[in-house]
């Protein structure tokens, strides 16, 4: 008897990353090509750094393709990102786009029989489960320093203010730390001091 905890789990026919290759029959060189918007449940990314949002739509434009031990599915997934910039804390919006390739095994394929359930897709039920491929693909490709522009300058470090809103040559009156007692020392004695007109 086969042991069912490891034969991938029966695909819920509601996901809208599920997709039926029953029309391509198992025959190699038969193909189809696959254009759907596909809404996102939960964030893709790094919140509060750059992530595509929820209720965002990655849009899908795939070929899938017959080949001897599967389904081989290419092309590209492209949906809108939100974030901030992490030179000048400015929100950003812009879009990501990624290459897809994946080749889906046939159940009793040399690949499925050859192969970890972790290691490659699988064809269930006639049915391939994109959103695992889509997602990580996805993931990868949003830039771990998202800018709003190659030049940003960022903000001052003294103000907090951006770069390009500030006047040239602005700058900062810096004290050296191992003078900053005496500075203030002084400038307390100034009160005192007889020249300024106060009395003994």
């Amino acid at each position: 008897m086969p042991d069912e905890s490891t034969s991938p789990a029966r695909p819920d026919a509601r996901n809208p990353w599920l997709f039926d290759t029953h029309e391509l029959g198992r025959r190699p060189g038969s193909s189809r090509t696959l254009r759907r918007d596909v809404p996102v449940d939960t964030p893709l990314g790094v919140p509060d750094v750059i992530l595509v949002p929820k209720g965002a739509t990655v849009a899908l434009d795939l070929l899938l393709e017959s080949v001897v031990e599967g389904v081989l599915v290419t092309g590209t997934a492209s949906a809108p990102t939100t974030g901030q910039c992490s030179r000048c804390l400015d929100p950003i919006a812009d879009e990501v786009e990624v290459d897809l390739t994946e080749l889906y095994a046939y159940p009793d394929s040399t690949t499925d029989e050859t192969t970890e359930e972790d290691e490659v897709s699988r064809v269930v039920d006639d049915k391939i489960d994109l959103e695992p491929l889509v997602r990580d693909a996805i993931v990868l490709a949003l830039p771990l320093v998202p800018l709003c522009s190659e030049d940003c300058a960022g903000l001052c470090p003294e103000c907090g203010v951006k770069w390009a809103d500030l006047e040239p040559g602005h700058g900062h009156e810096t004290i050296d730390p191992r003078w900053a007692a005496l500075v203030e020392r002084f400038g307390d004695n100034q009160g005192d001091n007889p020249a300024n007109g106060s009395d003994r």
